[in-house]
This record gives structure tokens, sequence and C-alpha cells, in this order.
């Protein structure tokens, strides 16, 4: 990479005292947010514009970020969500043929203020040893308001965080040859989800979170995807109640990563927080009627716990090869399934993409009135 000259000094405050300089890139100012990491060694684009991030300080564990640049196409929402960025090096002289911009560039547009020059290994490691925690990120000095700063850190709370990324009202986004119309409930989706819906046939209304079973059965969908999003699922109270007389319509549902979260929470089930979280393109899943493992894509620091869902309403079907937690049900008191990884988002093979088949599958059934 090239060298970078005249970068100006930047510090990173954890909740727990501890102080680390680096060097600033993006934006200008103070951010507070979740500590968390990434595993990703390519997505960065991805990462910084998922609604999924809001609220959080994205650390990223691969230490080169930005040697293939930016560009128009890789977006996941239309802003970036996350509250600061930190990486180890980055990279000024961007090389692919798809490239647009640097990353630089890219987060000064999106306000995003970045810290590079740390030991981004010892951060991971204290994050992986005590858990995720609350940190600033300021371009300016911290020694002279540091116990204030502290205060504030310390006092942070991510909240109302799907309520902050839910579109305001409903769009509709139709493919040349139509097969199905899918309800979209947004709470906090990835672009690629739709793309992925769109490119089997679906016609996909996007609908704000807060949409009712009434309004949805007026659209007549043939299923419902429930996305992904921020935050601690248990606290969309409203949505939870709501989910179950969505899943009482009788509408194939598949949820992803919160969706999943949410869907397990209408069902009954509890959740619970991780200590660091699953953040990266290589978390192995194991499927358990077929015994395959997948390496598949997660950002989520919430889970649900396997042992509470009730086996007359449904069955965990997924796990978590390194930890054992939950990563998928199906149900069999309604007609839905879910996931907490994004079977949307791969790092090459198509592995998963057969749960979007089995939504088909599902939504042909339901139109064939089986």
């Amino acid at each position: 990479m090239a060298l970078i000259k005249d970068a100006r000094p930047a510090w990173l405050v954890l909740a727990n005292g501890q102080v680390l300089k680096g060097r600033s890139f993006g934006a200008q100012g103070t951010a507070i947010g979740e500590v968390v990491f990434t595993t990703g060694m390519t997505g960065y684009q991805e990462t910084l514009t998922d609604p999924s991030y809001y609220g959080q300080i994205v650390t990223q564990t691969f230490p080169l970020i930005g040697n293939y640049g930016v560009n128009s196409q890789d977006y996941e929402s239309a802003q970036s969500y996350v509250s600061g960025y930190i990486v180890r090096e980055w990279c000024n002289a961007p090389s692919n043929f798809r490239s647009e911009d640097s990353i630089d560039h890219f987060l000064k547009r999106l306000g995003v203020i970045g810290l590079w020059g740390i030991d981004t290994r010892h951060l991971t490691r204290t994050l992986r040893e005590t858990g995720v925690m609350n940190g600033a990120i300021t371009t300016e000095d911290p020694a002279d308001r540091l116990e204030e700063l502290l205060a504030q850190v310390r006092a942070y709370a991510v909240t109302d965080a799907v309520k902050a990324v839910t579109c305001p009202e409903r769009h509709t986004y139709t493919p040349e040859n139509v097969r199905y119309r899918v309800v979209l409930m947004d709470f906090g989706y990835k672009r690629y989800i739709r793309k992925s819906l769109m490119n089997r046939g679906c016609e996909v209304i996007v609908v704000p979170a807060s949409t009712t079973a009434e309004e949805i059965a007026a659209i007549a969908p043939d299923g419902i995807m429930l996305s992904n999003g921020p935050g601690d699922p248990a606290e969309n109270v409203e949505i939870i109640a709501e989910l179950r007389r969505i899943a009482a319509l009788g509408i194939p549902m598949f949820g992803i990563c919160l969706g999943h979260q949410l869907m397990a929470l209408a069902m009954g089930a509890k959740t619970e927080k991780l200590k660091y979280g699953h953040r990266g393109a290589n978390q192995p899943v194991i499927d358990l009627a077929s015994g395959k493992t997948y390496v598949t894509s997660q950002n989520h620091g919430y889970a649900v716990v396997g042992e509470s869902l009730d086996p007359a309403v449904g069955a965990v079907s997924h796990i978590n090869a390194n930890d054992k937690t939950c990563e998928g049900v199906r149900y069999t008191g309604v007609n839905a399934f879910t996931v907490q990884f994004h079977p949307e988002a791969h790092g090459g093979p198509l592995d998963t993409a057969y749960l979007f088949d089995e939504f088909s599958g599902r939504m042909d059934a339901y139109k064939e009135g089986k």
C-alpha cells in the first residue's frame, strides 16, 4: 500500500478505562457505540452499510482493509449505520476493475469516524476475553475530559434499533417474470436478501416493521420473509406479539438473523446475549437433518436458546459447530422455518442457497392449497 502521510491522531476509549491511540481516517469527531469485531477478509463495504451494525463500533480482525476499493453496486443499504470503524491498516491506492473510490473517501461521505494504526489483535483478544463492551472513537484528545467521556461510554446502550432502521413506508420491487408475491418485513434488511428473492421470481413488497397481520393479509402474499436487523430482539415487544398473529395466517414464513430470533420469541422461546457474538464470513453451521457442515456469513450478538423451544412448537434444525448455539428452527405448529445465518451472503459457494429453494417449495405448496 502507498504511504499515508500526515494522518491526524485518533483515540479509542473503552469502558474498562483503556485508551488506545491510533490515527484518523474517514470523518472527524466523537462517536460512542458497542465495540465488536468481525473476522471477514472481504466484504467491508457490505459491513459498513449493513443495518444490523446499528449502534456498533466495528473492528476488522483482518489487518489490511480497502485494497479493492469501494463501488456503487455493493451497498446493503443507502447509508451506514455503524457508529465507528477500526482497522489495523487501510489502503489508499486500491486496485480492482470495479473500484470507484477509496475507503477513506467512502467513510467521509457516509460520516463514519475511522481509527487505524492500533493493535487490532490486542483489541480482539480483549473483546474475546471480557466480551463486547462500549467504547468511543474520537479525533479530539480525550485526556482533559476522560472521566466525562467514560461516563458517557458506560451509560450507552443500543435501544430502539429496529425503529431506527426500518423503512417508513411500503416499497414494491418487481422482476421481469413474477412467480410469487413475497412480503419482506423490514427489521433492517440487507439489499441482497431482496435481490435473492427477485432472482427466484418473487415480487417483493418491503413493509415497515410495524406492519400488522391485517395489512399483510390484505396484500395476499404467497410468502413472508422476516429480515435481519440490529439490537436486542427481546425489546421488540409489539413486533413479537404481532408475529404471533401473522404466523396464524398460515402463509409460508422464512426468517433470517433477527427475523429468526423474533420468530422464536413469538413462539415462546428465549434469546440470550452472546459474549462476543458471531460476526464474519467463516462461521461453521451443522444442518442436523443432513449432518452436513456449511461455512456461513453471520452478524449477530444474540442467539435463540434452543432448549427453551417447546418441542410441540418446533425443533432446532441447525447448530453452530463452534459453540453449539441454535442456528435454525423448523416449526411444526406454523408454516415457518428460520435460520440465524445469512443464506443470501456467501464468500464463494452457494451451499445454503437451498433454503431459498425450500421457501419457494413451500410457496408452491401454499398456492396449490396443500
